[in-house]
């Protein structure tokens, strides 16, 4: 299979080019030190990725941000953040991927444990996650050509504990590899309109 690997840089996107690659063409895709250049927040951008792309059998993201507050210091703009980046930007890599995913081909969309398990300052997380879980299961039931779309919501990882775990207290992290298991069930497999669950 040929797959774009949106966020290839990130923690979870070296993990699951390295699990996939074993088998499949890898073409990896980010702001940085990758095969094509994309930013999920511009249109354009991922039009352009596309277009020198061309056709592909799966895109994955394992991207998209958003801003940490708490509630009370939570703005409009800073809130703009987790739309634009992991709601929007997720919605559109499929939205304007359509017409370049093969017949039977897939799309895997990242959301993450904090639409479930809430965690103080995450609240605009949980809104962009929650937003992209509830489009996967929805445009699931319409996708043409017996395209699949699925999600995976990982826990915080081990490798991220660093510079994350001060947000998630108690949570049992997960290895990256782990994560990189259920994209590769998603890509390979049969099932559509999941939120594969990492924790």
């Amino acid at each position: 299979m040929k797959i774009i690997m949106v966020g290839a840089s990130g923690t979870i996107g070296q993990a699951v080019a390295k699990e996939l690659g074993q088998h499949h063409e890898i073409i990896r895709a980010g702001r940085n030190g990758t095969d094509v250049m994309v930013d999920i927040t511009s249109v354009d951008s991922i039009k352009s990725m596309y277009e020198q792309v061309g056709k592909v059998d799966a895109v994955i993201s394992a991207t998209g941000g958003a801003h940490f507050a708490s509630i009370t210091e939570l703005t409009p703009e800073l809130n703009e953040i987790g739309i634009e980046s992991k709601l929007k930007g997720q919605i559109n890599l499929v939205l304007l991927g359509m017409d370049y995913i093969n017949d039977s081909g897939s799309f895997t969309l990242t959301t993450g444990i904090m639409m479930d398990d809430p965690i103080p300052q995450g609240a605009s997380a949980a809104m962009a996650n929650g937003g992209v879980k509830a489009f996967v299961k929805s445009a699931s039931i319409e996708m043409p050509r017996g395209i699949r779309i699925n999600s995976v919501s990982p826990n915080v990882l081990q490798e991220s504990l660093g510079k994350y775990g001060e947000f998630f207290p108690g949570f049992e992290a997960v290895p990256a590899s782990r994560v990189a298991l259920a994209f590769k069930k998603s890509v390979e497999g049969a099932q559509t309109g999941q939120n594969y669950e990492v924790y």
